[in-house]
Parts: C-alpha cells; structure tokens; sequence
C-alpha cells in the first residue's frame, strides 16, 4: 500500500556549517514519512530510489525520489535489516529472520546465498556492502531478537565477514570486533569502513585484490549504525544524529535529526546528491552539495 504523502513537511533542525560546505545552501532537514517502528538499511538503486527496512514490521519499503512518495514494496521480508544494491540491479538484504543473506531480483525472487559459517547459525547479519567486483562484506553483530527461539549465540566470536564473487562460503575478513555494525566501501573498491559500535569505534582497512583485508587502522573514536561516504570521501556516521568525517579522520559535520537514535544513511536522487536519512519511526532528507559515489 502507498503510505500517505506528508506534504515535504520541514523539520526546523540547526545543521551547522564547518570547514567543508558538504550541505546544499539553505537547505533544512525534511520529514518523509514517520508511520513506521523501526527504520534501517536504506539503499539506493540505478535510478535513485532509495529502498529501506521497517524491520519490526517485516517489510521493505521504497521511497521515489521523484514524487517523494513511499510504498510497501516487500513484506514479509525475512525481516530484512540492512540492504545494498549488487551490480547487477539484485538487493542483497541481511535476513535476520533465519540469520541469511538474501539476494532479492527486481521480480521479489529470493535466492538464499548464505545461512551459516561451517555449519554454525550466524550471530544475524546486520549490514553488506557489495565491492564493484560483487564481492560482499557482511557486518555479524548478535542482537537478541524476539522472533528468534533461541537465546545464545552458536559463534561466540564478532566476525567481518567477505562472500567472494561467486562462492557458497563465508571467509573471516576479521574477527577481532565487540560489535560490528556499520560498513561502507569506496567506490574503486580499495578502502573499507567498519564501525565497532559497542566499542565505540570505526576502524578503516586496505583491501586487497583477493577480497582480503590489510592495514587495519582506528579511523575515528565514534561507533556507527549506518554508514556511507560521497564522492569527496568523506564519511557519514550515524547513532546521535548524522556525523561526518573526512577522509583523514577529522570530524568536519553534525547533523541533528529529531529522533533518539539515527540508525543508518545513504545517498538517493538522480544525481545522488540527497541524504536519506533513516530515525526511529521516520525517514528524512537532506539537499547536498556533494554526491553519494554509486
């Protein structure tokens, strides 16, 4: 069903202005839509759509960047969490029903690419990002979950994981986490982000041809839900709010959100030049003045 439009509705929320002039001159932070219960994974497609999860209420939803209309597109999803777009037009989702990796084609067909580590159920995969060559990376956090039937976790250990092009098996990219969460790459496929949220961290790593991770470096001294970067290489954090860093590390934003917690972010629009924005119960958008990089 389409969910009502809210007329653009504009959220009076201080975004300050620091070194970089990352935000589009005059813009203000505006509501979407807020008739969910819990926003996440937002990822955007070839056109500029932004598809997002509404994880307690097992569905994906699709926001048009046209008309800046919402629509239920997927539901029951495997209560889908994070989301990212492969190269080839599928959304791959992080399927915390059954602690899965999907990968959803345009036609809502599911093809299950993973659903556990030598034998063992996952800790529930929370967030993926595709590398241009397909090869994914999955964030494996264990947050208890009331739709499970169980209460521990069969891995004890806090895992990144890769799933090479074409493989039927997880590898460890690296194991030494409290809680990965957020995860984003570049776009030439030679740096990754990951976010320790728990331990209030996000590390950054050389990626190497065969998939593996080197150079693992403490990035900045802040966890993240979410995760994205634009083409200035920046990176965008979330939990309180929206902070963004540049490349070397240094804190160079923060954009407030009307909301107790931020969980995640992404770049939409046809020029990807709008901040999507997923908080609690709603969903928001920012005008830019730099682009995301798919």
């Amino acid at each position: 069903m389409k969910l009502p439009y809210l007329s653009m509705a504009i959220v009076l929320v201080a975004v300050s202005c620091k070194a970089q002039n990352i935000i589009a001159k005059g813009a203000e932070l505006t509501l979407v839509a807020e008739e969910y219960e819990f926003t996440e994974g937002p990822a955007v497609d070839k056109n500029g759509d932004v598809y997002f999860t509404d994880q307690p209420n097992d569905r994906i939803v699709k926001w048009n960047a046209i008309d800046n209309t919402v629509t239920d597109w997927m539901q029951p999803s495997g209560r889908s969490n994070g989301l990212f777009f492969d190269n080839t037009g599928n959304l791959i989702s992080c399927a915390d029903e059954k602690n899965e990796l999907w990968s959803i084609d345009p036609q809502k067909n599911v093809t299950v690419l993973i659903d556990n580590y030598k034998g063992k159920k996952l800790g529930g995969p929370n967030d993926v990002w595709v590398a241009p060559n397909g090869g994914m990376y999955i964030t494996d956090p264990f947050y208890k979950r009331p739709w499970w039937n169980y209460t521990e976790a069969e891995i004890d250990e806090r895992r990144l994981y890769y799933l090479a092009p074409n493989a039927k098996e997880l590898i460890i990219v690296d194991p030494n986490f409290v809680m990965p969460n957020g995860i984003i790459g570049t776009a030439n496929g030679k740096k990754l982000y990951v976010a320790d949220i728990k331990d209030k961290k996000t590390y950054a790593y050389t990626i190497e041809e065969d998939g593996t991770l080197t150079n693992r470096k403490l990035f900045c001294e802040l966890g993240s839900d979410g995760m994205t970067i634009d083409n200035k290489g920046n990176v965008y954090l979330t939990g309180d709010g929206v902070t963004v860093f540049n490349k070397k590390g240094k804190q160079i934003e923060h954009i407030k959100v009307p909301e107790k917690w931020t969980a995640n972010v992404t770049f939409g629009g046809a020029r990807q030049d709008i901040l999507f924005i997923t908080a609690m119960d709603a969903v928001y958008t920012l005008q830019m003045a730099v682009n995301g990089v798919r």
